[in-house]
Order: structure tokens, then C-alpha cells, then sequence
């Protein structure tokens, strides 16, 4: 779990890092154990307005493919020092025109034992035609649970983020042991 603090000092990284023509604004920084994702504002194509909502969306993807290659050099760098620094593959992606496309980016495996109902979930989805593997099934049962459930998920990382807090401030701490005015059994 990463800290408040943590999570500001990456952000911060990156804002001073990142060459000031990259984005138009740094929307996000989103950080987990495998990888750092970093999500920049590009500006949308200059359109009039009766084009079509087809050729409206074609002109976003343009742009959105050619800020991918135009850029890929530039992000390939900064890249690799966050990688070096922070321990955590970098991944990409950009808004553009209300549009949010996510380049490249880590797909970690995750382990876990299921029980023959639970299993009997996601057969059920696979033959529902929403996933194709349990792997698949699994994954849409985690979206839709985050789709749902985001104002609990994010009262909980709170939480966690407090009980990480009082863990620093643990009996070998600094702050305790400083306070520590000599033997317990001495007072």
C-alpha cells in the first residue's frame, strides 16, 4: 500500500520530469505494486462543428495515435529513470477531446483458489458469452465490483492508508523512543 505522501512525492516526480510540451496538463498518476500508470490532457483536434460524430471520433484516434508515436522516444526516458527510481513498470495514456486511451500496459497474473460455486460464476459467464476464459471472467467481475463499489473502495484505501500512518508510529519508531523517558519499571 502507498501512502498519501508517497503517492504526492511520485506525482511530483513526474510534473517536474515530464518536458513541459508533453501534456497540455498532468490529469493522473495512478500507482500499484507492478506499475506507475501516468495519464496526461492532449489537446483535441481542431474541428468545425458540423462534422460527423464518426469523423469527430477518427480525428481523436488520429490524434491520440500520433501523440503515441511522436512521443514514444520522450516517454521511453523519462520511463526508464521512474523505472530505476520507483521499482515499477511505467505505463501511458492520454485524454483527448473527453476521450481516455491507455497505451501499452501491465496485465499482472493474479493467483487465487475458488471454491466450486464461485467457479461455477464464472462458468457461467463464459458460457454466457461475457468472457471467454475464467481468467476473462474474472477480470469482468473485478470491473464491475470497482464500477460499483468506488466511493467504499476508496473509504477503504483511506482507511488503510491510516493504519499504515499508526504502523510508522509503531514502539521502534523514532517518534516513541525519543518520548521514552528510560525503563518502564524504573517509573
Amino acid at each position: 500500500m502507498i501512502t498519501d505522501e508517497q503517492r504526492e512525492k511520485l506525482r511530483g516526480w513526474f510534473t517536474g520530469r515530464l518536458p513541459d510540451d508533453l501534456f497540455e496538463a498532468l490529469i493522473e498518476v495512478v500507482v500499484d505494486r507492478e506499475e506507475i500508470t501516468v495519464i496526461g490532457r492532449i489537446p483535441g483536434p481542431r474541428l468545425t462543428e458540423d462534422v460527423s460524430a464518426a469523423e469527430r471520433e477518427a480525428a481523436v484516434q488520429g490524434r491520440i495515435q500520433e501523440f503515441r508515436e511522436r512521443t514514444r522516444d520522450e516517454r521511453i526516458e523519462v520511463a526508464r529513470e521512474a523505472e530505476h527510481k520507483f521499482r515499477r513498470k511505467v505505463s501511458w495514456g492520454v485524454e483527448c477531446a473527453g476521450e481516455r486511451v491507455l497505451f501499452t500496459h501491465v496485465a499482472a497474473p493474479v493467483m487465487t483458489r475458488l471454491r466450486q460455486p464461485e467457479r461455477q460464476v464464472l462458468d457461467t459467464l463464459i458460457a454466457g458469452g461475457v468472457a471467454r476464459s475464467r481468467s476473462d471472467a474474472l477480470a469482468w467481475c473485478v470491473r464491475l465490483v470497482q464500477r460499483h463499489t468506488d466511493d467504499w473502495l476508496a473509504e477503504l484505501r483511506d482507511s488503510l492508508e491510516h493504519v499504515q500512518r499508526v504502523r510508522e508510529r509503531g514502539p521502534d519508531s523514532d517518534e516513541v523512543a525519543d518520548s521514552s523517558t528510560g525503563d518502564p519499571e524504573e517509573e
